[in-house]
């Protein structure tokens, strides 16, 4: 394992491609006279969201009174909040939604009613992640402790040989462990994984500990006036596992796949071997370009390196951008790598942890 600090990883400097790829954006957003965010659609997808979120609680509160209608309910509002976390949120926290600060802070606070913190998130998520993609001891995202193996530069323990059936099962408790573990610890120890963070402070307090209590007493309090525990339980497990193994698969098909990078510094030096933007094209993989329905659900997250690149760029442009990104890291010889379709990238993400569970 490398012994270099958070703070001491230095990629090399800025080359020719990150100057290049910047310029033809920018000309490209110059030339068509769209906007890079404020954009009318996402307003419009926002409110869509929402009232799928709404209305599906709402029926589940009120109207279900059986199983065979409660269980598709509880799926249906499980996807809808991984939806508002796709896009909304996401958009919303690293800056991509509005030109206005108090919009994008607004929009990112929707993942405090989904019961997590965006305090946390945008620590995590923006800095550490964006970061330092796929550099093991760096990217959290790819630290999952004991219970997996992402990377060739993690420890292998022997029930890792399995990890490629039961992680699937296991990426749905993600959204529990934020609701009643994460978010706490994070607060208590200022750290997220092996990087200092600052702790929330006056309003970003009131904001965590107020989505908290919406959160808790949306999904608890509320339904327990009205339904059984049992019941009232059993289908907050049902959507957040929904909820968590969308999110997570999302991630796992960008990053944790075979044709991505896991590049490391050098171990006196600190020193990548590669510009910040190289890094950032092949540590990730695109898929499924052409599936409008799932961009359109997971917030264009299957363009995973047009985000990388570009990240306070509304997410609705990947699309259009994605062809000159790739023609650029041609030229380049940069490697840009993507999967046609969704189960081909699923395939590769379970032959690459079975490819790490292997002695």
């Amino acid at each position: 394992m490398q012994t270099v600090e958070p703070g001491e990883l230095k990629f090399a400097a800025s080359d020719e491609f990150h100057r290049e790829i910047r310029r033809r954006v920018s000309q490209y957003f110059e030339l068509s006279g769209l906007r890079q965010r404020d954009c009318p659609q996402m307003y419009v997808k926002t409110a869509i969201l929402f009232a799928w979120t709404a209305v599906s609680y709402t029926l589940l509160l009120f109207c279900a009174t059986t199983w065979w209608l409660a269980f598709p309910l509880a799926i249906s509002l499980g996807l809808s909040m991984a939806a508002i976390g796709f896009n909304v949120m996401h958009d919303g926290g690293h800056r991509a939604y509005s030109n206005h600060r108090w919009i994008n802070r607004f929009m990112a606070m929707a993942l405090d009613l989904l019961g997590g913190s965006s305090h946390g998130w945008a620590r995590k998520h923006n800095v550490i992640h964006h970061s330092f993609a796929n550099i093991t001891g760096h990217d959290d995202d790819i630290d999952i402790g004991i219970l997996g193996r992402l990377s060739p530069h993690q420890r292998r323990l022997p029930f890792h040989r399995l990890q490629h059936y039961y992680l699937w099962v296991l990426y749905g408790f993600l959204p529990v462990k934020w609701h009643f573990y994460d978010d706490f610890r994070d607060l208590i120890t200022g750290r997220i994984g092996g990087h200092r963070i600052p702790r929330p402070k006056g309003w970003e307090i009131v904001v965590l500990f107020g989505g908290k209590i919406i959160f808790f007493s949306l999904a608890f309090l509320v339904p327990l006036w009205l339904h059984p525990a049992w019941a009232v339980l059993s289908l907050y497990f049902v959507a957040s596992f929904v909820q968590g193994v969308v999110l997570s698969i999302v991630f796992q098909l960008a990053h944790c796949v075979e044709n991505a990078a896991f590049p490391m510094p050098h171990e006196q030096t600190g020193r990548m071997d590669s510009g910040w933007a190289v890094h950032q094209v092949e540590t990730t993989v695109d898929f499924a370009r052409e599936n409008r329905v799932l961009s359109w659900f997971i917030g264009g997250l299957n363009f995973q390196i047009e985000h990388h690149l570009f990240p306070r760029i509304c997410h609705i442009h990947y699309r259009r951008l994605a062809p000159l990104v790739e023609t650029t890291c041609r030229e380049f010889g940069v490697n840009y790598e993507q999967h046609e379709s969704l189960s081909a990238a699923v395939r590769s993400h379970f032959r690459w942890l079975r490819r790490m569970g292997m002695e």
